[in-house]
């Protein structure tokens, strides 16, 4: 399993493009793969002949883990590495084994937790899934199976309203794999609501009354959350997806590793918003979509870290060193329609113009939402900026995209009175567009004066430039 992202710990086997036997050439495709914050398609790092795959499709391995034997045609593939996909008792290599066996058993334990992280780490899903397993196994003491589900087969589980319970898993310890689940959907009966539309209308009232019954359905699938819920007396409980588990998981690190510090600048956006208001027809019909601030304030904040390099870094502090990047790769926060969030990067941002950066962030969102984002649109950001000001913000303090050492989050942006100085000298109140910024910054990379610094760089050059000239 390569690493696929520098937070990303753990993929799920998609789809193999290569079975036993066949032959594959060096970066062909070999793989798809799923992660927290991407699917893509992994190419063959040898040519040969595929003698073993060790991983299922639907299955979630760890970072290192072996995926599938390459060889020459004819050869026995090792048995260090065939032993691995499966759990018998004699296999040759003990650790893995000694590991896996006990995995479902304590699951049905009422309190499985300490002996989920005793085991030391395997190369496979064995310390996450645990901690997974443990948590969702609690509620329900009698189920015997770990609730671990890959993407694929939570999927395929709440599209057709399936019993988890009543499915058993043929993955590693039990697991319930997506081969599992359709071979479930094959025997089982058809429901009721699509035997009454595929069924011809040999009685009028019939269709009529299988049309009314599932009225209520879309309300009770669509107002809660949407992963597998479980009703209870408190109220209803919800298995966390994948994402929202790694979301987490990378959050609390974030806070725990970087020393977060928050300052904020009031920017007067009345020069953007009059070149805005007077472009914004013409661009919307030249590139197809809406002329936002966020072009201009990206704009705005490379030019920024070039006066203020360090605030372009990555730090490490186990390392006792911080990288200081030659280039800008914009990060830019995109909300998955509220089912999570991703950092796409806009790769040299430095080099491009307004116009490019807006494209280049539009291209990125729409990708992401429509899963489409490659290895490099979610990796190497040296900078990040989150946009919750068209939500409504007032004033946020986002949490680091480590190793990145700060991040902007742009505020909403509306009339207030102020006082503005006129050419003369004279002070008076108008109506200006008003928005915050607010920045988080890593305390350890560098100091409030640096942080403060940055900020009314970028104030003034929202203040102040020929925002005309780069529409052009």
């Amino acid at each position: 399993m390569p690493q696929l992202g520098e937070t990303v710990t753990e993929g799920t086997i998609l789809k193999w493009a290569k079975q036993v036997g066949d032959t594959i050439a060096e970066d062909e495709v070999l793989v798809e793969i799923s992660t927290d914050k991407v699917d893509t398609e992994v190419p063959s790092p040898a040519a040969g002949t595929i003698l073993e795959i060790l991983v299922e499709e639907g299955d979630t391995v760890e970072v290192g883990t072996p995926l599938v034997v390459i060889g020459e045609a004819g050869e026995v593939p090792p048995e260090d590495f065939s032993s691995e996909p499966e759990t018998p008792p004699a296999a040759t290599a003990p650790e893995p084994t000694e590991v896996e066996s006990p995995v479902p058993a304590a699951a049905t334990q009422a309190d499985p937790e300490p002996q989920e992280v005793t085991p030391p780490a395997p190369a496979d899903t064995k310390p996450t899934a645990a901690e997974v397993d443990a948590f969702f196994a609690e509620p329900d003491e009698t189920e015997s199976q770990p609730r671990l589900l890959s993407p694929v087969v939570r999927k395929l589980i709440r599209e057709n309203d399936v019993n988890l319970s009543a499915i058993s898993g043929t993955g590693q310890g039990g697991r319930v794999t997506r081969r599992d689940v359709e071979a479930y959907l094959e025997a089982a009966p058809a429901p009721p609501g699509a035997a009454s539309l595929e069924t011809p209308a040999t009685a009028a009232p019939e269709p009529a009354a299988a049309a009314s019954t599932p009225a209520p359905a879309p309300e009770t699938h669509t107002s809660p959350p949407r992963p597998i819920a479980t009703t209870t007396a408190e109220g209803e409980e919800v298995e966390l997806d994948r994402i929202r588990v790694r979301i987490g998981e990378n959050m609390a690190k974030a806070k725990q590793s970087a020393a977060h510090v928050w300052t904020s600048v009031e920017v007067d956006f009345e020069k953007v918003e009059r070149v805005r208001k007077a472009h914004k027809a013409a661009f919307k019909a030249a590139e197809g979509f809406s002329l936002t601030y966020l072009p201009f304030i990206s704009r705005a904040v490379i030019d920024a870290l070039k006066a203020y390099p360090v605030v372009n870094s990555s730090f490490y502090l186990e390392e006792k060193k911080a990288v200081f990047h030659k280039n800008v790769n914009l990060g830019i926060a995109i909300d998955l329609n509220e089912k999570g969030l991703v950092v796409g990067s806009v790769r040299n941002a430095d080099g491009l113009r307004m116009v490019g950066l807006a494209r280049s962030v539009r291209d990125l969102a729409e990708k992401a939402r429509g899963k489409g984002l490659d290895l490099d649109d979610i990796t190497g950001s040296t900078f990040t900026i989150t946009n919750p000001g068209p939500f409504g913000s007032f004033m946020s303090a986002p949490i680091i995209n480590v190793p990145n050492v700060a991040i902007l989050s742009t505020d909403t942006v509306t009339k207030r009175p102020t006082v503005v100085t006129t050419a003369d000298g004279q002070d008076m109140i108008a109506i200006r567009h008003i928005g915050y910024l607010g920045l988080s910054w890593d305390h350890r990379a560098f100091d409030g004066s640096t942080a403060v610094l940055f900020l009314r760089k970028i104030k003034e050059n929202l203040e102040t430039w020929d925002w005309e000239q780069e529409l052009s």
